[in-house]
């Protein structure tokens, strides 16, 4: 697994538009994981590390430097940016992550996770909204994914518009930021949920799980 690390300037035209999308955001970052012009991109999970609302707005007035976080099987080929000078103040690319260190059983985690916690009722799937029904999520999420919450708290929640491609249809997503430790039980299950992705709504910068292990 592969790990990148993005640096943008907000005051870059492009960096300022993807900020302030998601979506714009997701295409310019699969550029990276795509062979071929023409071809799809290899799978890919990303996480903006903002603050509460800078999605909400539709445009991103900031001024300090953002990062984004990517994680990917294949390598990214980040020269794509290459195009857009001044995009990213830096780019930490491919950092290679040995999921067979890491995932010990019986190991406790620190976690991150930004995510669209979801339950589907009468094959209809429904955002939660409140806060206890979003750790019990985090907390079935674990319990499908090989790992014990040992504590979480819901650090930021909001709802993400976006203004899909084409169509112009816009949908809404309510995200929630978990930061917490488990304790690992059972690692092929969690190495797949590394691996895939938590919840619904990926390409929008949600699913990726960030953990470091407590010595």
């Amino acid at each position: 697994m592969y790990l990148s690390k993005l640096t943008l300037d907000p005051r870059h035209p492009q960096a300022r538009r993807d900020l302030g999308d998601a979506y714009e955001m997701h295409r310019t970052l699969a550029r990276a994981f795509a062979p071929t012009a023409v071809s799809p991109p290899h799978r890919f999970l990303w996480r903006l590390e903002r603050r509460t609302g800078l999605w909400s707005s539709g445009a991103y007035s900031g001024a300090l430097p953002s990062v984004v976080l990517i994680q990917s099987a294949q390598m990214a080929d980040w020269s794509v940016l290459d195009s857009h000078p001044g995009y990213a103040e830096e780019i930490r690319p491919n950092k290679l992550l040995d999921l067979d260190v890491l995932l010990q059983a019986g190991a406790r985690y620190r976690f991150r996770l930004l995510a669209n916690p979801t339950v589907t009722r009468v094959g209809k799937r429904y955002g939660l909204t409140r806060e206890e029904d979003q750790l019990a999520w985090m907390v079935r999420q674990g319990e499908r994914h090989g790992f014990s919450i040992l504590g979480c708290v819901r650090a930021a929640e909001e709802r993400l518009q976006v203004r899909q491609g084409r169509t112009g249809n816009r949908i809404t997503v309510h995200t929630a930021l978990f930061d917490g430790t488990f304790q690992a039980d059972c690692v092929e299950a969690l190495r797949k949920g590394l691996s895939n992705g938590f919840g619904h709504a990926r390409a929008l910068g949600l699913g990726l799980l960030s953990m470091a292990r407590i010595f």
